[in-house]
């Protein structure tokens, strides 16, 4: 198991290695050339602010709404809680093509900030709410009890408590700003991954796009870094088991109104507008309202096709996971703590960046699986594998070691007793990191945009090229079953956050 895990490994950071050694062929001067331009500082300038502006909106989003359902009075809490998580089910690619249905002036800074704030703050909300539902009461009365009042004792008790939740949030948000291509490409504003997928589509150059990704690998890592920082040493777990006592819900009072408002604007911003906007591109679409070009039979030739990839990804997923996941929690110790973290730094990449590496690859030493669907599937397992390691670690945790050991002590060999215990009493985590794997899969667009095999189309990217030519109705079916492909990650992050372990 241990070398199946330093394998998975290795090839997980060969992309890595690929993107850096190509962006050092292009030579010190020529790289000084093309980094040092105004487009350069442009980018740099586009990525920063969009990241800062829309990382500090979804904190203090996810942080009030997390708030308000889980320590509040507010009516409906649980009924709210689905609501806010729901976003999630609709790709944010899909969430700006139905704000540019309805406002197509909203371009730039102010249109990106805007749909990625209202598609990405479930992420804050998520982590957040899970701390605020198990923190104990005793620390908030503690403060109050010095003399604090209760906005004082909030700030002063209970806010540090959230800032490894808020922090992991935060740090994901970023993440998928980095890598965000659809959203910005739609909105018209350029930024580091959208020139890369430009310079390789429209230049064919390989070695720029390395150059630029250096360049957005190296934010990764100092957002990666700057996340360790912040989060710090400090401990937040207190000695002994205790007696923990839940929160009283503080009452809202002639603050419950507003509080509704805001909790219902943000919903119809959220969910009403691009769910609206596709029951109306699909009515005029199937009224003939509009010039649509969609072809029902390639739906379903679409979808099948997208399904498919899914279920192989998943699968290879799944089975690369679990040698990773069982070295960090049967063996705990600096070499798979090592293995852990360059998992997910390969997986912390964006899209295009491992397509560019897999395309190098590809057509330098492995020319007859260029442009088929093994390239396709080696991206998605590189990009997702984090999520079914993340599910089956916490399976395996739970599954005890001696009864694995007493099936070896009865007769059983190694492949035999693995069959019959280990793999039943971690079944449900391998379904669970197969399911996230494949959702993940059939939405992904930026690396199946180059690596997808000519002629072969997923729902993300026949969807991409009808929004591409305006055809709005056109792409209205494609948007609609992304979102019911999407909707079971919604009901697993609900019930992921239902069990997360109090504080």
């Amino acid at each position: 198991m241990t070398v199946a895990a330093l394998a998975v490994a290795a090839l997980c950071v060969v992309p890595l290695v690929v993107v850096v050694v190509k962006a050092f062929d292009v030579g010190p001067a020529a790289a000084w050339d093309l980094l040092w331009r105004p487009r350069v500082g442009e980018l740099l300038r586009n990525t920063a602010g969009l990241v800062v502006c829309t990382v500090a909106l979804t904190t203090v989003l996810g942080i009030a709404t997390a708030w308000l359902v889980e320590r509040t009075s507010l009516p409906g809490a649980r009924f709210w809680r689905v609501l806010m998580v729901a976003p999630l089910a609709v790709p944010a690619f899909v969430n700006s093509y139905a704000w540019v249905t309805v406002r197509p002036d909203l371009q730039g800074l102010n249109g990106a900030v805007l749909v990625t704030t209202l598609s990405y703050f479930p992420f804050v909300f998520l982590p957040v709410a899970a701390v605020l539902r198990g923190l104990d009461q005793s620390l908030e009365d503690s403060a109050r009890s010095l003399g604090l009042g209760p906005w004082r004792a909030f700030f002063r008790a209970v806010l540090p408590q959230l800032r490894p939740a808020a922090l992991g949030g935060m740090l994901l948000v970023s993440l998928h700003l980095l890598s965000e291509f659809g959203v910005l490409a739609m909105l018209r504003f350029p930024t580091f991954t959208t020139a890369i997928l430009e310079q390789f589509q429209v230049a064919f150059s390989n070695s720029a796009g390395s150059l630029l990704a250096l360049v957005l690998i190296a934010l990764c890592l100092a957002l990666l870094t700057a996340e360790q920082l912040l989060r710090g040493t400090t401990r937040y777990a207190r000695l002994g088991r205790g007696t923990t006592r839940r929160a009283l819900p503080a009452r809202l009072g002639r603050w419950t109104v507003p509080a509704l408002a805001g909790m219902a604007l943000l919903t119809v911003l959220a969910l009403g507008v691009p769910l609206g906007s596709l029951v109306y591109w699909f009515r005029a679409g199937s009224g003939g309202l509009s010039e649509s070009t969609f072809d029902p039979a390639e739906l379903v030739s679409t979808l099948w096709g997208t399904l498919r990839l899914a279920v192989l990804a998943g699968l290879v997923s799944v089975v690369a996971a679990f040698p990773v996941a069982w070295l960090i929690a049967r063996r705990r110790s600096w070499l798979s703590v090592l293995v852990e973290r360059a998992t997910y730094v390969a997986s912390s990449l964006p899209g295009v960046v491992i397509a560019l590496a897999l395309v190098t690859l590809a057509v330098r030493y492995a020319r007859p699986v260029y442009q088929t669907a093994a390239v396709l599937v080696a991206a998605y397992v590189v990009l997702f594998i984090p999520r079914a390691m993340v599910s089956i670690r916490a399976s395996l945790a739970q599954a005890p070691e001696e009864l694995t050991d007493a099936a070896r002590a009865l007769g059983d060999r190694p492949l035999r007793a693995f069959l019959r215990v280990t793999l039943p009493l971690t079944a449900p985590g391998v379904l669970a990191g197969f399911a996230m794997v494949f959702i993940a899969t059939s939405t992904e667009l930026t690396a199946t945009l180059l690596l997808a095999p000519t002629g072969t189309q997923t729902l993300a990217t026949a969807f991409w090229s009808a929004s591409e030519s305006i055809d709005y109705a056109g792409a209205a079916p494609y948007a609609a079953a992304l979102v019911l492909v999407s909707a079971p990650l919604t009901y697993l992050l609900l019930r992921r956050n239902d069990e997360e372990p109090a504080l």
